[in-house]
């Protein structure tokens, strides 16, 4: 805290300095003289008293003349003096007044100083929280003292311990001594002790993507989105992923590749790999790097080839023998879709028992065939021949996270359970349903640095400028009654017909229709086609990806098309909603006379629409969603901007205050199912 000194005030004396004018002695003395012989002459005779009276006028004249002139002089005087007092005065007033301004100041200026002081400390301690980065490049050097030989993996468990227990303390002792050398720091974390602050499990990610890094679909958005959620929770999240070559690695911060190797187990033999550690939104990120298979993971793609069951169990074993060799003792093991499932059976059958010592009753990545060939185990329910690797993962999981929200549990059993309802149905008190969410740093209107205008469900009035703005960056001309979106991505499921005709009932209301996508051949030609023969100025169809434009079609539109409102991908449902654009599906918005056409042309009513589905949905959005906005048509949501636009807007402002966000509901399911992990 800073202090404030005493304060001095210099009042400087005015010019010239002040003057009183005051009578003469010899003018006072002719005075007195005056008014006696007035009084002493009122007996004499007249002639004496003619005669001194002649002879005393020449006196009084004179004494009149010089008394009437010091008057008039005194007058002059005591004028200039009010005047010069008046001058001091104001000047004074001022002087004080500046005075008080000053010390005011001073003490708004301490007050603002106290404030900020206070400010910058507490963002100190959420920034310790919020951006782990400090922490985690101890972690992982931690990591390396073990793969070196320095520590044990026993003193590495403790000294992971102190990192989770400590974490506001650590980074406050070790902000300035991180880039030591590793001997340093090992006697630094021995002699460290302080004050606990906070407690938070540690959760580690084992999986094939994670966004920005190698991200191929919903999996790689999940992973990171849900992960910075739990650190902004307090959690210590780890992920650990393959090294792949098509890798973007230049958004890992500390990014470095470790001079020390351990050994997996596959195929009947060991094999040595290399560990890459880096800091990605403060998690801590390991890449595991094959060196007797370096093939695995050096191709053009992630997925698709036919070793893929070989490629990825490699690299699940060799994820559970690097969390051995270290050391870790993670609070929860999230493993994620079949790619990974293998380390359930991995984890309870040799890991929890530690059965390495007999390698010789292993198979390909060390488990033994005949145990796990079960049908209460791996055993696939249609063919019996087979082991299904992802029921594995749900028979030895403690918890199983299912992301389709839109359906129920029994739902999820009956439609989209791929030959495993009789194992979902056995562990069906393990199933949590939960719903994907999107980064509120990003997708936050309010915050929003790519529109023109912020806004929010308290202050809305932004979202007519990025209306404006929109319309103008399109090039529309004349006013509309709406402005209608679709934002499609790659692997969107929808079919032409249906968004021409949706299109074409926008048209016939006067609204004004943007579609933004990627450049996708084929579609493309197909909307320019349409654009052609409706040769309508109101429609634009934008073939490229741009991330302003996108935040800014989003902020300007009263309605977004959907093919589904389950879009993993690009999550456009869930942003519509905070951005205050109606998500409708796209084919709920043409009329009957279109849906005979429809019929007649060959194309049945979607099968996928989810009417009645908000009574089976268990998440929050899911209700909200499909309560909302499932039966409504386009039709309908047009007829209610128009005529009842103030039942519109409450609608529109109570979607926008929800925070479906990946710190919520997302979040908050996910943090339940690693508490009662741990309990257990």
């Amino acid at each position: 805290m800073a202090a404030i000194g005493n304060l001095s005030l210099a009042i400087t004396a005015p010019s010239p300095p002040f003057r009183l004018a005051v009578p003469s002695r010899r003018t006072l003395n002719l005075r007195c003289w005056l008014f006696s012989r007035k009084h002493e002459n009122v007996g004499d005779p007249p002639s004496s008293r003619i005669e001194s009276e002649a002879r005393d006028k020449n006196v009084v004249d004179e004494s009149v003349f010089s008394s009437e002139k010091e008057l008039d002089v005194n007058s002059s005087d005591v004028w200039k003096l009010f005047n010069d007092a008046q001058r001091n005065i104001l000047y004074l007033n001022n002087q004080r007044l500046k005075a008080v301004d000053e010390l005011d100041a001073i003490r708004r200026e301490k007050h603002l100083l106290i404030k900020k002081l206070e400010q910058l400390e507490a963002e100190k301690k959420a920034d310790v929280v919020k951006d782990p980065g400090t922490l985690w490049e101890l972690f992982l050097r931690i990591d390396t003292m073990v793969l070196s030989g320095m520590i044990n993996s026993e003193e590495a468990t403790h000294l992971r311990k102190v990192i989770v227990n400590y974490q506001i303390s650590i980074h406050d002792a070790f902000y300035e001594i991180q880039h030591k050398k590793d001997i340093e720091l090992l006697s630094e974390l021995h002699h460290f002790s302080e004050k606990i602050t906070r407690k938070g499990m540690h959760i580690v990610h084992i999986c094939c993507e994670m966004e920005p890094i190698a991200s191929v679909g919903s999996l790689a958005t999940y992973v990171t989105g849900l992960s910075c959620a739990l650190q902004r929770k307090g959690y210590l999240v780890e992920v650990i992923l393959p090294k792949y070559t098509i890798a973007d690695n230049g958004a890992l911060q500390e990014f470095r590749k470790t001079e020390f190797e351990f050994d997996s187990y596959f195929g009947g033999c060991w094999h040595k790999n290399r560990v890459w550690t880096g800091v990605l939104y403060g998690i801590g990120v390991t890449l595991v790097e094959p060196l007797n298979n370096a093939t695995f993971f050096n191709r053009n793609n992630i997925y698709g080839y036919p070793d893929d069951f070989e490629r990825f169990t490699y690299f699940s074993r060799a994820s559970m023998d690097y969390l051995v060799k270290t050391g870790k003792q993670p609070d929860v093991l999230h493993i994620h879709n079949w790619e990974t499932a293998i380390i359930g059976p991995l984890f309870w059958d040799i890991f929890v028992h530690q059965c390495l010592e007999q390698p010789e009753k292993l198979a390909l990545c060390g488990l033994n065939p005949s145990q796990l060939h079960r049908p209460d185990r791996m055993q696939d329910n249609d063919k019996p021949d087979l082991i299904n690797v992802l029921k594995g993962g749900i028979v030895y999981s403690n918890k199983v996270v299912l992301m389709p929200s839109f359906l129920s549990k029994d739902k999820i059993f009956h439609s989209l359970s791929h030959g495993l309802e009789p194992t979902l149905a056995i562990h069906k008190e393990k199933m949590l349903i939960a719903p994907y969410g999107y980064d509120n740093a990003v997708w936050d209107p309010s915050l929003d640095k790519f529109l023109p205008a912020k806004y929010s469900a308290d202050n809305i009035e932004g979202k007519a400028t990025c209306k404006d703005e929109l319309r103008h960056h399109l090039g529309f001309q004349r006013p509309s009654s709406a402005v209608v979106g679709c934002i499609y991505s790659g692997s969107s499921d929808f079919d032409l017909l249906s968004l021409k005709l949706a299109i074409m009932h926008c048209l016939r209301r006067s609204c004004q229709c943007v579609l933004l996508g990627p450049k996708l051949p084929a579609l493309d030609a197909i909307l320019q086609a349409f654009q052609d023969e409706s040769m309508d100025e109101d429609v634009k169809f934008i073939a490229d990806y741009d991330e302003s434009l996108l935040h800014l079609v989003l902020a300007g539109t009263d309605i977004m098309l959907c093919c589904t409102f389950h879009d993993p991908v690009l999550q456009i449902p869930l942003k519509a909603v905070k951005y205050g654009s109606a998500p409708i599906l796209m084919d709920s918005g043409i009329d009957e006379l279109r849906k005979s056409e429809w019929h007649e042309v060959g194309y049945g009513s979607r099968d996928d629409r989810p009417s009645g589905l908000h009574e089976l949905a268990s998440a929050s959005f899911s209700q909200y969603i499909l309560s909302t906005y499932a039966n409504m048509t386009l039709s309908q949501a047009l007829d209610e901007i128009l005529n009842e636009p103030s039942k519109w807007s409450r609608r529109i402002r109570e979607g926008m205050s929800r925070d479906f966000s990946w710190d919520a509901e997302c979040c908050d399911i996910h943090c339940a199912a690693y508490t009662s992990i741990k309990n257990l």
